[in-house]
Parts: C-alpha cells; sequence; structure tokens
C-alpha cells in the first residue's frame, strides 16, 4: 500500500537530524512497570535543548529549505521552539503563530530562539488559521505540522531506535496531536515488526484525531477542554487522518486527572518532568491496567516544558 510517509526517508532523516535529537534514552523503568503491572519501556524525547521530539521532524524539514525562503507556522509551543531552533541554525526567517492563551513559557523560549511571534485567537486551531491566511497574503511558506510529511518523517526515527530494543515489545502507545509522532513511529514499527500493536492516545476533552480515525471522515469540534494543549486539536489534518489507516490498532482516551496522575508518576520514578501531552501515553496505561498486563509495552514520554506556576500545581 502506498504512504506518504517514506521508510527511505525515515532512514534518511536519521542521518540528517542534528545528533542532539537523535538517540534518546529507552530503558525499562523496573518502579513504573511494579507500579502498572507490566514491564514498561520509557523512550524519554525530554533529554534534548527543546525539552521535546519536535526539533527531529523541525529539523529534518529546515535541512531542504533554501536561504532565501520566508517560513511561518503556528504552534502550542513544541513545534514553534523547533522551527525557531532549527531556522536560527540555517539563519532561516521564521514567523509562528500561537495562541494568547499558549504556554508563557513556550512563548518565552520562541522568542529567545529568534522567530518573530505573534499571537492570535483562543486555541492552537485558530492561530493556525490565521498563520495560513498570513502566509497566503504575503507568499510566506507555511510550514504545517504532521501535513509536512517531513515532520513525520523525522518522528519516524523515534520508531527506528525503539525498533532495535533487545526485548520484543507487545504495543507502543504514543500521544496524538496532529499525528506526525504516532504516524511516523507507526510507520516503521509496521514495516519491521508489524505485530506490535500501535496504540493512540489522546484527552477525553479533545478526541478529534481519534474520532476521525474510528469514522473514517474528518471530525472537528467548536472547542476543546484539556489541559493537554500540545495535544488539544479540534480541526484534524485530512491527510494525517488518512496517514493513520492501517498504522494504528487500537485509541485510548485519558481523563486530565490521570494525566496529572501520570505526570506526578514519572516526577516520582524517573525524576523528570513531564507536560500533560507528554504523559499520555503513561496515563492510558495507569486508566487501562489490566489490559497490558503482564506485556511488554513502550511509551513515548515526548515533551517536558511546564512553567513553574505548572510545576507547582501539578507536581
Amino acid at each position: 500500500m502506498e504512504h506518504r510517509l517514506s521508510l527511505e526517508n525515515i532512514q534518511r532523516a536519521a542521518k540528517i537530524i542534528d545528533p542532539v535529537f537523535l538517540n534518546s534514552p529507552q530503558f525499562i523503568s523496573e518502579p513504573l512497570s511494579a507500579e502498572l503491572d507490566c514491564r514498561l519501556v520509557v523512550k524519554l524525547e525530554t533529554a534534548n535543548p527543546l525539552r521535546s521530539f519536535k526539533g527531529r521532524g523541525a529539523d529534518f524539514f529546515a535541512s531542504t529549505v533554501s536561504p532565501d525562503t520566508k517560513l511561518v507556522c503556528a504552534s502550542a509551543g513544541n513545534f514553534g521552539q523547533a522551527m525557531a531552533y532549527a531556522c536560527r541554525r540555517r539563519n532561516l526567517s521564521l514567523t509562528i503563530y500561537a495562541s494568547v492563551n499558549a504556554n508563557p513559557l513556550k512563548i518565552q523560549r520562541m522568542r529567545d530562539l529568534g522567530a518573530n511571534l505573534v499571537l492570535y485567537g483562543e486555541d492552537f486551531d485558530a492561530a493556525k488559521l490565521e498563520a495560513k491566511r498570513f502566509a497566503a497574503t504575503t507568499g510566506a511558506h507555511m510550514v504545517e505540522d504532521s501535513l509536512e510529511v517531513m515532520t513525520g518523517e523525522g518522528a519516524g526515527t523515534i520508531g527506528m531506535e525503539l525498533a532495535q530494543f533487545p526485548e520484543k515489545l507487545d504495543a507502543v502507545l504514543v500521544s496524538l496531536g496532529n499525528g506526525a509522532m504516532l504516524c511516523g513511529i507507526a510507520r516503521w514499527f509496521k514495516s519491521v515488526a508489524p505485530d506490535v500493536k500501535m496504540i493512540a492516545v489522546q484527552a477525553v476533552g479533545a478526541p478529534a484525531m481519534i474520532e476521525s480515525w474510528q469514522q473514517g471522515k474528518v471530525i472537528e469540534y467548536a472547542s476543546i477542554a484539556t489541559i493537554a494543549d500540545g495535544i488539544g486539536v479540534r480541526l484534524p489534518i485530512p491527510e494525517a487522518v488518512e496517514d493513520m489507516k492501517g498504522l494504528v490498532d487500537e485509541a485510548i482516551l485519558v481523563r486530565d486527572e490521570t494525566i496529572l496522575e501520570a505526570m506526578r508518576l514519572a516526577h516520582q520514578h524517573l525524576g523528570i518532568v513531564l507536560e500533560p501531552s507528554g504523559a499520555a501515553g503513561l496515563a492510558a496505561l495507569i486508566a487501562q491496567r489490566g489490559q497490558f498486563k503482564g506485556q511488554t509495552v513502550a511509551t513515548i514520554l515526548c515533551g517536558g516544558n511546564l512553567s513553574p506556576e505548572q510545576m507547582k500545581a501539578w507536581l
């Protein structure tokens, strides 16, 4: 079956992406395994300058951009940081649109990395619509995470690394926002270990991507209600929904209180800070303890950008 994400490009990305984002730690967490009644492999995508996995896809994309190109993107914060980092590295012009309600820490980091930042709208999707309008009227190149296939192929290098784990995995649980990380990882696994279940995880208050995948058509929402801003999608990208076909085996929706429990467990047992979207896979294991009992499962701890106020309130 034809697929937008190329296995060859995932392999190529592993040779091009800034090494600071590659070969992130992956290991069995014995305390979390005991807590969750399974054998749990965690892959730590927060151990890099951006504290998220987004640097992989952004850097792979930016490696193809000509120097005089003016870029624009929208972000809840982590993709914007990644694009700003990759563009600064190559002296590329970048404008980022983010919601007026975006995480203040992420906003400051995007500015510190040299991007021109515009705050617009009540949520990520409103900011993205305005970014598209700006691109259309100015001739800037709109880089849409997950629609731009290289963001998914860059994220697919996570799958390449995880597939080399020395123990056989039964399932991989991945936070699902617009789909780049899930589809990239699943694309690789389904080519090398098709029996490993790929499980998408979203918040109960922002289920648009999972519902779109389940119903085979784009399901849109007028608003979302979750603390997990990084996966808070209400207007799915049709191409990303299509990408999920044949790659995703199951889906789990988790409540915000379970996400908070997962964040605290990671802090307690791993000594790390996770933002809500980075802990969704772990939250699914809490919510569905019986389903994975005795299995060897993996999850991606994919983001750790919390403001001091959020740390105090949530951890």
